[in-house]
């Protein structure tokens, strides 16, 4: 009888897959980090914020930067790239090829989580009480629709 493709798996079955798959995706990335590293002695603290180490396969190690005009700057640094990956033991690195990649701007900075707004920032934002007298002022002199509107808004004015 032919072997169900659908039929479930044992759970050891498949992490004998993964763990391969995981261990190699493991070294590439610690392998990734260390040339990115490599990278930053190579063309300087301000031109890695904008590039980054793509990829590495046979012999030609891929670096992409976030726009057309660092890449064209790296591509004048190309030699001096290459030696650097060499003296720090990647004999086997041959060439340096140069891509943009908008993206690698994103993923290399990190991304900033969306702040609410406290109490605290309310305090500060307080409307002067000058700046409500001046609504009042205003809305004397405006429509009865918007009347009502500067008016409600220079009710928070802060009164001390």
């Amino acid at each position: 009888m032919a072997k169900n493709r659908f039929a479930p798996k044992q759970l050891n079955e498949l992490m004998g897959k993964w763990s391969n798959k995981m261990v190699s995706y493991s070294e590439k990335s610690q392998a990734m980090s260390q040339w990115q590293s490599c990278l930053e002695k190579a063309v300087g603290p301000v031109l890695i914020k904008k590039c980054r180490i793509g990829n590495y396969r046979d012999g030609t190690l891929v670096i992409e930067a976030a726009s057309a005009t660092l890449a064209t700057r790296l591509n004048f640094l190309k030699m001096d790239i290459l030696s650097q990956f060499r003296a720090s033991g990647m004999f086997e690195c041959a060439q340096v090829k140069i891509v943009t990649n908008p993206e690698a701007q994103q993923r290399l900075t990190p991304k900033k989580e969306n702040k609410t707004i406290n109490d605290e920032t309310h305090e500060r934002r307080s409307m002067s009480e000058q700046t409500g007298l001046q609504l009042i002022e205003l809305a004397n002199n405006a429509p009865a629709s918007l009347q009502a509107k500067l008016l409600k808004l220079a009710s928070h004015a802060q009164k001390k």
